[in-house]
């Protein structure tokens, strides 16, 4: 299976060069696109850096920052573009373990979507403030209730997707560009009757760089989720 893995970055010099090598060096038949949204700290010109080492590397480089969905959605398409089997969604910033995603691609086999995820048996997230864990279990819980989704972790960033089942999806529609993008790809999986399949994984406290989570991100996914619940049949019916 030929396998992408697609890391967005926006100020992550730091940790891209330990993330990359670790993905690399354990799984060294995939590919890494990096999708950088001009990070003024120079990750762009890093991320060129290391693609003209390794071929295995490669960098699509947009000219705004304009948000994890926007760079997902860019990411996809030069998959499908490139005829990959397998794309992958994985933080450049160390929160997602490389070892982990040996265990997801392992299942990719039996599902459309792998989700690592943190809340089911086995799963875990470390160095996290208990607010933290309260923000993303109540996020989690409230997608599900008002969703209709049997998902645990509906708001996991740690995905492997079959591409052809992602091709499927109306990618065209997805309003989604913050926290909520990943909530909507998994509800939108879930309603397209899509095999799904959770694979607990640690989740790791990023230790360089700041996080990109705000106050207005996660209202917006509240207020996103809200719409769908209102508007968009449940996943159930």
């Amino acid at each position: 299976m030929k396998t992408l893995v697609i890391m967005p970055t926006f100020n992550e010099r730091e940790s891209l060069p330990v993330t990359l090598a670790g993905v690399l060096d354990l799984i060294p038949d995939v590919d890494v696109l990096i999708v950088d949204d001009s990070s003024p700290d120079g990750t762009g010109a890093l991320a060129d850096e290391i693609a003209a080492k390794d071929a295995r590397v490669q960098v699509l480089h947009r000219l705004t920052k304009n948000g994890l969905g926007g760079a997902y959605l860019a990411g996809f398409e030069w998959a499908f573009e490139n005829d990959y089997d397998q794309i992958v969604e994985m933080d450049a910033d160390g929160s997602h373990q490389p070892q982990d995603l040996v265990r997801l691609l392992a299942r990719a086999g039996e599902a459309d979507l792998v989700i690592g995820s943190r809340w089911v048996s086995g799963g875990s997230v470390q160095n996290w403030p208990w607010y933290r864990k309260l923000i993303s279990k109540s996020g989690t819980f409230y997608a599900s209730i008002m969703l209709g989704s049997q998902i645990r972790d509906i708001t996991a960033g740690f995905r492997v997707y079959n591409a052809e089942f992602l091709k499927s999806l109306d990618l065209a529609g997805v309003a989604a560009r913050g926290y909520g993008f990943q909530v909507e790809m998994a509800w939108r999986s879930e309603a397209a009757g899509g095999i799904i399949l959770e694979v607990p994984i640690t989740f790791v406290e990023r230790t360089m760089g700041s996080s990109k989570m705000s106050t207005g991100i996660v209202l917006e996914a509240l207020w996103l989720v809200t719409k769908w619940a209102f508007k968009i049949p449940s996943a159930r019916s």
